[in-house]
């Protein structure tokens, strides 16, 4: 089987990894926060700071049109959403939280690159804080993993 001999951890090595970052402004206090781990777990894993590109845009429903105009770049070789919506009394948070997602799945199939989706959809406040930083992280150990097994596969 193709790739059957690698296990997940032996794809955690970013050393000559590519990886572009786009982060909403939009409830910035949370994603800051998930930036910065985000950014700490990619060092981690060997990604060198100059191969990392991080770009602001207003909010959640934007990230996926700067996702597009980096995957279009051909130059990473994967993506980092980062946002965080929040449930308000509308069905806005619906509207947001489903287009956003739909849209960054759609871009990674689309242009065939992993783009780890870490825009947070929760109920409240507390509940970004409580995942803000584990999902940082994830969104890093995501996208290493997921470019480097793409790597094998399209060999």
């Amino acid at each position: 089987m193709l790739g059957a001999e690698k296990g997940a951890a032996d794809r955690l090595h970013g050393h000559s990894l590519s990886i572009g970052i786009v982060q909403a402004r939009f409830n910035e206090e949370v994603t800051g926060t998930l930036l910065k781990a985000c950014l700490l777990e990619l060092a981690a894993l060997g990604v060198s700071e100059e191969n990392i590109s991080h770009v602001k845009v207003p909010g959640a429903l934007e990230v996926s049109c700067a996702l597009q105009a980096l995957a279009e770049s051909g130059k990473y070789d994967a993506l980092i959403a980062l946002g965080c919506i929040i449930r308000g009394e509308t069905y806005h948070f619906e509207l947001v939280a489903n287009e956003s997602g739909a849209a960054v799945t759609r871009l990674a199939l689309d242009y065939r690159l992993p783009i780890a989706n870490a825009i947070l959809t929760v109920d409240n406040l507390a509940q970004a804080h409580a995942r803000q930083e584990e999902k940082g992280v994830d969104a890093a150990r995501v996208a290493v993993e997921m470019a480097n097994l793409l790597k094998e596969l399209l060999r």
